[in-house]
């Protein structure tokens, strides 16, 4: 499994002064996305809808809208 492209803008391009820890995400070799986001599974782990779950293995990140948004127009459709 390999980094294979940015998705969206980087956080110097959405402002962040230093570039760095900031959330990002990146699409996959295997085709899978990777986010760099604010673990918050503790926070909202009891706030998800009854039809949905998660294994042990994952967590619940949180990224900016800004960094979804700027994401949007290089997300494939399919």
């Amino acid at each position: 499994m390999k980094i294979v492209r940015r998705v969206g803008a980087s956080p110097r391009e959405r402002g962040s002064v230093s570039g760095q820890s900031c959330p990002d995400i990146f699409e996959l070799s295997d085709g899978r996305f990777a986010v760099i986001g604010t673990e918050a599974t503790d926070a909202l782990d009891a706030e998800l809808p009854p039809d949905a779950s998660r294994a042990d293995y994952e967590r619940i990140v949180v990224i900016s809208r800004e960094t979804l948004l700027h994401a949007k127009a290089d997300i494939p459709d399919a």
